[in-house]
């Protein structure tokens, strides 16, 4: 619980120690569930654009923005951890300086952001938010600069995340489906999206063999989409083969016997067996 001492000098030198010392916490709290090495890594902006891709972007002006949506920094990763909390004592003095004009109610410039989705990004004011954040401040004043994706940033909660966006967006640039089906074909495992590509454009040129003709990739996708993978995903149902998995994962665990059956002709419980396992790497 917070003591004040009336004092803005001691309660910001109070503020900056508690704030410290809640980040070494969370670190030592982390190592002790084995939780993933980016728990508490805040998003890198350069990193989240590569992965999602810019088309481009647009000023949306000052807005009060909430700051459990600031997850992330262009610049100062290393200075902060992913709730902001000091990594060292190097922002120290810049920190409590903060704090103090905060406690004596001295106004504070807005913070500059880049948002990604309902995700933001600092661009200037990293101490701001960090002092915000350890007052138990709700929402801050920013200038947003609103970045647009080809994919959307939902589901992005750490930096490993970052991967199966990255292997979403090159898969949607091979396969480019439609809103549905876009919308449809979803995979958690960022290399699964390369294997579904190959998937996809391996029937896309065993159907221009069959038919005489090229087809471009837009028309490939989407008979790819209703002609090939809705009717399996209706088997896959049929037969109760879906379980917890996303309909194109199911899909991609039949595609991986299909080369065994049109070897064996075998369907029989051993292969249905090897299609709830999954696939063999």
């Amino acid at each position: 619980m917070r003591r004040d001492t009336g004092f803005p000098h001691a309660d910001a030198e109070n503020d900056f120690l508690r704030s410290r010392r809640q980040q070494v916490l969370a670190r030592l709290s982390a190592w002790l569930r084995r939780e993933p090495d980016d728990v508490n890594i805040m998003l890198p902006f350069t990193e989240v654009v590569e992965a999602l891709g810019q088309v481009g972007e647009r000023r949306l002006g000052l807005r009060v923005i909430r700051l459990d949506t600031v997850v992330g920094s262009v610049d100062r990763t290393r200075d902060f951890d992913r709730r902001f909390r000091p990594t060292s004592t190097r922002v120290r003095e810049r920190w409590e300086r903060l704090a103090r004009a905060q406690r004596r109610g001295e106004a504070v410039p807005p913070i500059a952001v880049y948002r990604i989705g309902d995700l933001h990004f600092v661009q200037d004011g990293h101490h701001r938010v960090s002092v915000a954040i350890a007052h138990h401040n709700d929402t801050i004043d920013a200038y947003v600069t609103e970045i647009i994706t080809k994919i959307d940033a939902a589901g992005i909660r750490f930096r490993g995340d970052l991967m199966v966006k990255a292997d979403r967006r090159l898969f949607l640039e091979r396969v480019p489906l439609p809103g549905e089906a876009r919308a449809a074909v979803v995979l958690t495992d960022a290399w699964e999206y390369t294997e579904l590509s190959e998937t996809v454009e391996a029937w896309g040129f065993r159907l221009m063999q069959d038919e005489g003709t090229f087809l471009d990739r837009t028309t490939i996708a989407r008979r790819w989409y209703h002609e090939e993978f809705r009717p399996v995903v209706r088997l896959l149902r049929s037969a109760e083969l879906i379980a917890d998995r996303t309909e194109a994962e199911a899909y991609l665990r039949v595609g991986c016997e299909r080369y065994r059956l049109m070897r064996t002709h075998r369907w029989d419980d051993e292969i249905i067996e090897a299609v709830r396992r999954g696939p063999r790497r």
